[in-house]
């Protein structure tokens, strides 16, 4: 039997962590690595920042949320879910969608990445301690 409901798929991107992330019709559950959305991220802010994109468009109760991620820690993690559901949003309806995810700044993707550490230096800027004798 052919399964009759659409899937939308979309790739979030953030620091380490990479989402891959797939939007089905249903009542708007939200699980990320096969748990719940608050039993895997613990606070308020993190999951604020997932459902930002489905809160905006006015789909939360449209769309169940299903993702996994690698990579990064929470933070990280966080924002590319938002990332790659923003871009699965796009292929339900990109004309009604794209205005109100760009202008939210949603599908920039956040290319702030860590510094690497240079030899003779502690971390990437910290030197040790300069004495002149």
């Amino acid at each position: 039997m052919a399964n009759t409901e659409k899937t939308f798929y979309g790739t979030g991107r953030r620091k380490k962590s990479i989402a891959r992330v797939r939007l089905v019709e249903g009542n708007g559950t939200i699980t990320v690595n096969g748990k719940d959305l608050n039993e895997y991220f613990g606070a308020d802010t993190l999951k604020y920042i997932v459902k930002q994109p489905l809160t905006v468009t006015e789909t939360s109760a449209k769309f169940d949320v299903i993702c996994t991620v690698k990579g990064g820690g929470f933070t990280g993690q966080a924002g590319a879910i938002r990332h790659g559901i923003s871009r699965a949003l796009l292929e339900v309806n990109s004309d009604e969608y794209r205005p109100t995810l760009k202008s939210n700044g949603f599908l920039t993707r956040d290319s702030r990445m860590k510094e690497r550490k240079k030899y003779g230096l502690k971390k990437a800027r910290k030197a040790p301690q300069f004495s002149k004798r």
